[in-house]
């Protein structure tokens, strides 16, 4: 099968109707904040309707608010009062989220002048509830206070309302075209000729039941417009068999720099933190499997936090827990020399050894910026049998063209090479069918992989993910 360097593109038709659906049930915010004064980092939380006074903050051309560098403070406010439908679909009832992302060194998130929660340039995303149930007229203050990074300009680059049904037998219409893009991503990768009844089910929705001419009562104009999606639904039925043979398995990953833009002691910090927060995820959600590298924070927490290690020791004996190491660190491999990699192997496999009952298997190196050419060699001796990372990506020259591959180093010794996904993401279904769906392609496995959570200061997955 030839290399899919990117996914086809999908019918013009078929993205028009996803476009659709997602206006009924997702509405982007960014050009309706206000951006408060002069910034002064002693400002409070606007209090009553100051912010009425402050201008609408402007866009650039990618339609991000900006604002200088230099950690400059940025306040920004809205009011969101819900209205009875969008763009002709009833919101009553739905649960209402705010998802937000920026680029920022600091965020704060505070709804109704409450502080719900913190950010950074690392923890840069998040999905807020601001109503379990939208009554038609009442409203939600939210506002930002955001700090630029020293070395680039502020930017708030998502702000979108997502409405939400969680309960009933139909999902609201943005969820159905997430579905509806993921079946046709897979359809035009490999059975482009069956994307015509996906054309041809979506001529089936009832348009005419969100439209402003609606006559019937609100509860009876859902309700119709849910049976149209919930008919496309049931007529591409006899194509989840075929996309079923697939899998997507989300490994829940937190990629920490050791040594980067913070002192060390904040990457012992960070550290803590990410693993607190995944013991307590689990606990809630036992089918969330972690996976980490890095010996040496493991050998940190041994003599700092034995209570905390014992119990992420357990993890591993329980199998909801992976040590993906391989080296002590995720070093740097083109300017060490031989002995110093050597020691990175020694060290790294002889701890996984002792601590956690087996070496690893993988060189774990998600983030490191090129490979010296005897990588092979001297993974193997270490008992390193895959060689894994997503940097191989990262090249718009000459782009790498393989994703599972066999690597010969000069004296002949070989190591399978597999190029990971996206670190620091999301659950965003569609890009995941998309990175699956290359995989696929690239490689012919079913079996593709995702590794949600926030990333490089550690952070890990959320609960929201």
């Amino acid at each position: 099968m030839p290399l899919a360097t990117v996914c086809p593109v999908l019918p013009q038709p078929i993205l028009a109707t996803c476009d659709r659906l997602r206006a009924l049930s997702r509405k982007d915010v960014r050009a309706t904040w206000h951006s408060g004064p002069a910034a002064s980092e002693s400002l409070n939380v606007p209090a009553d309707d100051i912010w009425k006074s402050w201008p609408l903050a402007a866009l650039d051309d990618r339609g991000y608010i900006t604002w200088p560098q230099g950690k400059v403070p940025l306040w920004l406010h809205q009011r969101f009062t819900w209205p009875t439908d969008l763009n002709g679909y009833p919101l009553e009832g739905l649960t209402a989220r705010l998802a937000l992302r920026w680029w920022a060194n600091q965020a704060d998130v505070f709804v109704n002048g409450k502080h719900v929660q913190s950010g950074d340039i690392f923890d840069c995303w998040t999905r807020i509830v601001l109503t379990e149930a939208v009554v038609p007229g009442a409203f939600v203050d939210v506002s930002l206070k955001l700090l630029s990074p020293g070395h680039d300009e502020g930017a708030l680059v998502q702000a979108e309302l997502v409405f939400e049904r969680l309960s009933g037998d139909c999902p609201e219409p943005g969820f159905v075209a997430d579905e509806l893009a993921v079946l046709a991503t897979y359809l035009a990768q490999f059975e482009p000729a069956s994307l015509d009844a996906v054309a041809e089910a979506l001529e089936g929705i009832d348009w005419a039941s969100v439209g402003e001419d609606f006559l019937g009562v609100v509860s009876d104009q859902r309700d119709r417009f849910h049976q149209s999606l919930l008919n496309v639904r049931h007529s591409l039925n006899p194509l989840s068999p075929w996309l079923k043979q697939r899998t997507v398995h989300c490994l829940g990953h937190a990629h920490l720099d050791l040594a980067w833009l913070w002192p060390v002691a904040d990457t012992w910090e960070a550290a803590e933190a990410t693993f607190r927060s995944v013991l307590a995820l689990q606990k809630d959600f036992p089918e969330l499997t972690f996976s980490h590298s890095s010996p040496a924070l493991f050998a940190w927490l041994e003599a700092h936090r034995p209570d905390l290690f014992a119990t992420i020791q357990q993890r591993v004996r329980d199998g909801r827990w992976a040590i993906d190491a391989g080296l002590w660190v995720e070093p740097d491999l083109n300017l060490p020399g031989g002995e110093a990699i050597a020691r990175q192997i020694l060290y790294g496999q002889r701890y996984c050894a002792e601590k956690f009952g087996t070496a690893s298997a993988i060189a774990w190196l998600p983030d490191t910026f090129g490979f010296c050419w005897q990588l092979p060699q001297l993974l193997t001796q270490g008992g390193i049998r895959y060689f894994a990372t997503q940097k191989l990506r990262w090249n718009d020259t000459n782009p790498f063209p393989h994703d599972l591959f066999t690597w010969q180093g000069p004296d002949g010794s070989e190591i399978t090479g597999v190029t990971l996904p996206p670190i620091g993401t999301d659950i965003d279904p569609v890009a995941m069918a998309q990175y699956a769906c290359q995989w696929e392609a690239n490689t012919g496995c079913t079996d593709a992989l995702w590794l949600p959570g926030v990333g490089d200061h550690g952070g890990g997955p959320t609960r929201d993910m």
